[in-house]
């Protein structure tokens, strides 16, 4: 059974693709967070507590755990099994963007996908397949591949074109046409650029998109879910952090975004 199988069943069970993103960056926490024992873990198990009736997905960047060294990753470690406890059919992913040679990335995901539990991982494929077999080989686990990323300077490699295609649609279309085989494989698509979205679209059919850039990026909503919706009303994560989590009302905000994105899912 493919992996995103999870993802699907989340979506259908709570009719939402969104996913909040635990970027819990310790030094915006409230101050409330910051003198308890466990400060991340609480705050993360506050927003888990409020957002989760909504989300299809948590996404959680490692390096603002790794940032507080031994104790950010005891933190992270207990978010994690926090989730697993009691959101088991929640949907994680690690936003690591890991990508070395075979070896080394076995570490990685002996560590993120093993120890840590996610269901999946963000991999850059800067080194080409080959370096990337390790991880396409864990068909249990979710892949998700750098192609069109949401930042501004995205383009400086991404938009450069080798007979006559951008790198980010040749990736496209080796995830899609050579790297899929255990049918694990999904791709990163910034909601800052809709048009290059609808264009991996055509080339992956019904592959799902990680999608960061809603919220304080400014991705719009309606060009992403107009842009990237599959065949099926799914194929999206669309990710938003900053804009719900460090919000005066985090339940309220991710029940808003849930109903604007389900508004174009038609």
């Amino acid at each position: 059974m493919p992996v995103i199988d999870k993802y699907n069943r989340r979506v259908e069970k709570i009719n939402s693709l969104l996913c909040v993103g635990l970027d819990s960056d310790f030094e915006k926490l409230p101050e409330e967070f910051k003198k308890l024992e466990n400060p991340q873990f609480e705050f993360n198990k506050k927003i888990i507590e409020e957002t989760n009736e909504f989300a299809a997905s948590f996404k959680l960047n490692i390096a603002f755990y790794e940032g507080r060294g031994q104790k950010g990753i005891e933190e992270l470690k207990m978010t994690m099994d926090y989730f697993r406890s009691n959101f088991p059919d929640i949907f994680l992913i690690c936003d690591s963007k890991r990508g070395d040679i075979g070896n080394t990335n076995r570490g990685y995901i002996s560590f993120i996908l093993d120890w840590l539990g996610f269901d999946a991982m963000t991999v850059s494929p800067y080194l080409g397949g080959e370096s990337l077999q390790p991880f396409f080989e864990r068909e249990d686990k979710g892949i998700i591949i750098l192609a069109k990323t949401s930042n501004p300077g995205s383009g400086e490699f991404q938009d450069l074109e080798i007979n006559g295609r951008p790198i980010w649609k040749i990736v496209a279309e080796k995830a899609a046409n050579e790297w899929n085989k255990k049918e694990n494989l999904l791709l990163v698509a910034g909601a800052t650029y809709p048009e290059q979205m609808a264009e991996i679209r055509k080339i992956t059919g019904e592959m799902t998109f990680l999608v960061p850039g809603i919220g304080a990026q400014g991705g719009d909503v309606e060009a992403t879910v107009k842009a990237g919706i599959n065949d099926g009303k799914k194929g999206l994560i669309i990710n938003s952090s900053r804009g719900i989590i460090f919000s005066s009302n985090p339940r309220e905000e991710a029940k808003k975004l849930r109903a604007e994105v389900n508004k174009f899912r038609i």
